[in-house]
């Protein structure tokens, strides 16, 4: 592999031929090049210059057309040299901000009702395939507890975690509890648990419950139940998915088979999740992951644009999907508004 720095000349033609490629989805020729930008040189330099680029694997000729497309090492090259990222313009803003941050003016949102909202402006705002992975629950701080009878076996147990986190199990009893004995063992694992960080429960519950006089039956199932009870949400289950529509729209997936991969990938929530949440090549917070780059085969026709956001010591993610010929600076400078506010929403930062 050829691994010498591109020129300025063919820095100027592979960023013209992809930014004219994202918004035309056709191949991109020396002479539209030299019609539509000021390069200063003629169509016959402008082909030279393409005909290199494409013997570096930059860019490719589809079929028999006389223009050119660019390659995932075109992308990757321009994603990691050339792009420059501007601020959302104030129409944009205000979108975002109406949308999610109405939920949280009185806080009577809970976290789900906000990251629902938040991947219905991300979808609406990047005309992509969006996601939203709810935040890892491990260093959150438990607030409270509560239990509920639901039959004389079953029994819904409801922690409270910071900033709107609710997490709901059912439990079933192998023994008659009454109302008074559910309160009791209420009131100790409040008192002896709260503002303890799930990992840290998870680790210390037996020592910390030990000498309580709460009903030995009870406090037994709570403890031997503290894997599940204070865990992580399983990955699919923290997914939350917009835009489909968006995505199908596209022209490089009009083909039924193309469609059909599309969906059968979207329809897997554990891959959809593993997708976003997975470690690739990263600037900063901003992880962009182009074509055969992602790990899933149905995505190898799309490029993945991720980033955290963060809420106190918890952490989520954000993510656009879509054809590689996606707009690279608008979905990062989405992404980046989209998670400091949704940090916000989530942090009751007003």
């Amino acid at each position: 592999m050829d691994l010498r720095e591109l020129t300025t000349r063919e820095r100027q033609v592979l960023g013209i031929i992809i930014q004219a490629y994202v918004v035309t989805a056709a191949p991109v020729g020396s002479k539209y090049i030299g019609q539509n930008y000021n390069l200063g040189c003629s169509d016959a330099t402008i082909r030279h210059v393409m005909v290199e680029l494409e013997s570096l694997g930059y860019i490719t000729q589809p079929h028999t057309s006389a223009g050119r497309v660019p390659t995932d090492k075109g992308y990757r090259y321009y994603v990691d040299l050339i792009m420059t990222v501007q601020r959302l313009d104030e129409r944009e803003k205000k979108q975002i901000e109406e949308n999610v941050g109405q939920i949280s003016i009185d806080r009577t949102g809970t976290s789900s009702d906000v990251l629902l909202s938040a991947v219905k402006v991300l979808g609406n705002i990047s005309r992509q395939l969006s996601v939203v992975l709810s935040p890892t629950l491990s260093n959150a701080l438990f607030e409270k507890l509560d239990m509920v009878l639901l039959s004389s076996t079953r029994m819904m147990v409801i922690l409270s975690i910071q900033s709107l986190f609710v997490k709901t199990i059912v439990m079933e009893l192998n023994m008659e509890v009454s109302r008074q004995t559910l309160n009791e063992v209420v009131d100790v694992l409040n008192q002896r648990l709260s503002g303890l960080t799930l990992a840290e429960i998870r680790r210390s519950i037996t020592q910390r419950l030990s000498d309580c006089d709460c009903d030995r039956a009870l406090k037994n199932l709570i403890v031997q139940s503290a894997g599940t009870l204070f865990d992580e949400t399983p990955l699919f289950e923290r997914l939350y998915i917009s835009g489909t529509e968006y995505i199908v729209d596209q022209p490089e997936f009009k083909q039924p088979d193309k469609v059909r991969d599309l969906i059968t990938m979207i329809e897997d929530k554990f891959s959809m999740a593993k997708l976003v949440d997975h470690q690739g090549t990263s600037h900063m917070d901003i992880t962009i992951s182009i074509g055969k780059e992602n790990s899933e085969r149905h995505a190898e026709d799309l490029t993945i644009v991720s980033m955290p956001y963060y809420v106190g010591n918890m952490v989520g993610k954000l993510g656009i999907l879509g054809p590689k010929r996606m707009d690279y600076e608008y979905a990062v400078r989405v992404l980046n508004y989209m998670a400091e506010n949704l940090s916000a929403t989530l942090s009751g930062v007003n």
